[in-house]
């Protein structure tokens, strides 16, 4: 009996310790290829870096972790960057919490051509439904998108505020989008804002989900944190008029584990290429 004990404590103890180890690994880069037929003629190609959930908080994901991973993405040399969302952490299983400066510090040392663009999520606001970042997002030289829009290069984007906490304003930002020139993407926290908007946004780029965080043999997705189930669980999701991209993201929401659905960052490639005037998109994971 005391050789099952200890074997199955093992076992636990081998399970949390790959959790653990997946939960903090250097995350994953996809690559997207997306053409667009409104690009502007002559307009160069955008590389886009698109990073979420980065929950910074003690175990598994404090600064340091961040600051690496920032790293990383100076290293693919964007033209821009966009966050989306959940910078902050308000899980109580933390054992080291950051807010706003401490939080969004490492971010200041992104570098991209176009700079730098985030929205927030349902972390970001918390429990309080408020938000200490965007002084602080400010001072480190990120531009917050609240339902607005710029246009950066080629490309507009559409900021869509946290749709949880009843900050999304779906024609408010449609207004604002369309005061702007060409091809218009969103940037979402959620992917949950994608059947909601007008057919003028073709693309939605989200985070959220983690990919599940925690996907089992047979079993699949445990939970998707989304009202439309598995629908928008992870990757590329092709629907009739419009695309959504939903990445794993940084850090991880509830325990500090993830199996089966590794941390990840996406760089996408915009232009006009398609000659057949019809948007198209490739992926290749690496």
């Amino acid at each position: 009996m005391k050789r099952l004990f200890l074997l199955l404590a093992a076992m636990a103890i081998g399970i949390l310790g790959f959790g653990y180890y997946t939960a903090t690994r250097d995350p994953a880069v996809r690559r997207l290829t997306v053409h667009l037929r409104d690009w502007p003629a002559g307009a160069p190609p955008m590389r886009v870096v698109l990073i979420s959930d980065l929950h910074v908080a003690g175990p598994d994901t404090p600064p340091s972790r961040l600051a690496r991973i920032v790293a990383q993405v100076n290293a693919l040399r964007p033209d821009l960057v966009l966050i989306a969302g959940d910078i902050e952490q308000d899980r109580r299983l933390s054992t080291q919490v950051y807010a706003g400066e401490a939080a969004s510090a490492p971010l200041k040392a992104l570098r991209a051509r176009y700079g730098v663009l985030a929205v927030l999520g349902n972390h970001d606001y918390g429990w309080r439904n408020r938000t200490d970042l965007p002084g602080p997002l400010a001072e480190n030289g990120i531009t917050l998108l609240r339902n607005t829009a710029v246009r950066r290069g080629a490309l507009t984007i559409a900021g869509a505020d946290d749709l949880y906490h009843g900050k999304f304003h779906p024609l408010r930002l449609a207004r604002a989008a369309a005061a702007l020139p060409g091809p218009v993407v969103v940037l979402s926290h959620t992917p949950d804002v994608a059947p909601t908007l007008p057919r003028q946004f073709p693309l939605v780029l989200a985070g959220h989900t983690h990919c599940g965080q925690v996907v089992l043999p047979l079993i699949g997705a445990v939970t998707a944190s989304s009202h439309y189930g598995l629908r928008y669980l992870c990757g590329l999701i092709r629907e009739p008029g419009r695309d959504v991209l939903v990445t794993a993201g940084i850090g991880t929401s509830g325990v500090p584990l993830r199996y089966g659905a590794v941390p990840d960052l996406w760089v996408l490639t915009f232009d006009g290429a398609a000659s057949d005037g019809i948007r198209k998109a490739a992926a290749i994971r690496d």
